[in-house]
């Protein structure tokens, strides 16, 4: 079981290879939530061609966001989450995490019901039963933590790979309707709705990257992580989502009543069993990750606010907690699935959009990856209790989309302006960028240029590890 929750991993811990994280991001995607968040991009209007175009264009742009944040887990050596605390302050910090969390639970659960689905038409049990099975092996691998995860991802990876090349050969080759490649006239809003919807797939990734970075060594350079993590997350990606554009477009409404029997099919049914395993391992990839973050996030935000240490028990409770909450979810919500799935990864985009754009500025123009990483656990430490600044900048830069937000539930007054299409993330980005670089420039030090630290930082409060600081 890995010993580590919040603590920082010292050296003589470090391990493993920057490659290693293509494994675990190309897993993480080659999976069925992936092939119907791409098939959004034609449900919401676009003809094929534009469709694969717009989520093309939007995993390679959200994907260089969430890459990003993967070169702060070996210069750190923390989990991601704690890292905010150098933006927000120690208990400002929790905002943001409680946004987190519900995006870890909110994935957990469509994940899930997806699995479920699967596991309901290869074995016959209830569909329910089949969530609560993934809940409980993903809770086994989540507590054992780290080294299994990266193992199990590589190999789900192998796996997926294999049987998702040869289901696209099907896909591709099989019968077409008429006109299926005409791509017809560009809707520029619906063309950038679609986009957006593909960014922020990948942009939500973004608290989860350095957790799987973290215990590399620091000797590891900013762009190794970056480009395996890219290269991972962005080809199984753009490969999923076309995938669902062509399902949908071929077969609207067999694909919507149901993508798993839709993409399971695509083979012989002799070897209908090898298809439904690997959805299920592609549910079971991405939803160790959910899970695991989520512990990560929810201890991160009870230790800020309660002082709690964190140990194996301690550890499984928090897991054994998220999945039955995750689980709960997905029982839930089953029915009109990609209605509400859609309505939830745009609304994740308003909220975690500045919470990404100020991390990046931070760690990468404002501290140039130079950071007092025991003042991140302790109150009274040079980050302080609550960056006002910070979370103003992030509270605009949430304001400054809503105008041009485009959902089901709420549309802008800018967004008919613009021919329906949604920018608001764009905005949140450059906003939010802006205003913290502006309102903390000159006001953030740095380890080593005569920062003193206030009196108590360094100590690891609320039991955690101390530990030594980290400068580049």
């Amino acid at each position: 079981m890995e010993r580590h929750a919040l603590e920082f991993v010292p050296e003589n811990e470090r391990h493993g290879s920057a490659r290693s994280l293509f494994a675990v991001w190309f897993a993480a995607n080659t999976q069925i939530t992936t092939i119907v968040t791409g098939a959004l991009a034609v449900v919401v209007g676009l003809s094929l061609p534009w469709a694969c175009l717009a989520v093309l264009l939007g995993n390679l742009v959200g994907g260089v966001f969430m890459a990003l944040h993967s070169a702060q887990g070996p210069k750190l050596g923390v989990p991601q989450m704690i890292q905010s605390r150098a933006q927000f302050g120690f208990l400002g910090a929790v905002l943001p995490l409680l946004l987190v969390i519900a995006m870890y639970l909110g994935f957990f659960a469509s994940s899930a019901a997806l699995g479920g689905s699967a596991l309901s038409a290869w074995t016959g049990m209830p569909s329910g039963g089949g969530i609560v099975l993934i809940a409980v092996v993903c809770t086994v691998l989540a507590v054992i933590g780290y080294r299994l995860i990266h193992q199990v991802e590589r190999w789900i990876s192998v796996a997926g790979g294999a049987v998702f090349l040869y289901l696209s050969y099907r896909l591709l080759t099989g019968a077409h309707p008429a006109g299926l490649l005409h791509a017809g006239p560009f809707q520029p809003g619906t063309f950038l709705l679609a986009l957006s919807i593909a960014g922020t797939w990948q942009i939500t990734y973004a608290p989860y990257v350095a957790d799987y970075s973290r215990y590399l060594p620091t000797r590891t350079s900013t762009a190794a992580p970056f480009w395996w993590t890219y290269a991972g997350s962005v080809v199984a990606g753009s490969w999923m989502m076309c995938f669902g554009c062509l399902a949908a477009a071929i077969s609207p409404k067999g694909f919507e009543a149901d993508p798993v029997a839709y993409v399971v099919h695509l083979g012989p049914a002799s070897a209908s069993a090898v298809f439904f395993l690997v959805v299920v391992l592609g549910v079971l990839a991405i939803n160790v990750l959910n899970l695991y973050g989520a512990f990560m996030s929810a201890t991160t935000t009870v230790s800020a606010l309660l002082r709690l240490r964190v140990g194996g028990v301690s550890r499984a409770v928090f897991i054994v907690c998220a999945a039955a909450a995750g689980s709960a979810l997905a029982l839930l919500g089953r029915d009109g699935f990609l209605t509400t799935f859609e309505n939830f990864i745009l609304l994740l985009t308003y909220f975690l959009v500045p919470w990404t754009s100020i991390n990046l500025v931070d760690f990468y123009a404002l501290r140039k990856e130079r950071y007092d990483v025991p003042a991140l656990f302790d109150p009274r430490g040079v980050y302080g209790r609550v960056n006002l600044r910070a979370l103003a900048a992030y509270a605009i830069g949430v304001l400054v989309e809503v105008p041009f937000v485009s959902t089901s539930f709420y549309t802008g007054p800018m967004v008919a302006r613009l021919g329906g299409a949604d920018v608001s993330w764009l905005l949140g980005l450059a906003v939010s960028a802006v205003l913290y670089y502006v309102l903390l420039r000159g006001r953030v030090g740095l380890p080593g240029d005569g920062d003193a630290p206030a009196p108590g930082a360094g100590a690891a409060g609320g039991g955690e590890e101390p530990a030594t600081t980290v400068a580049r």
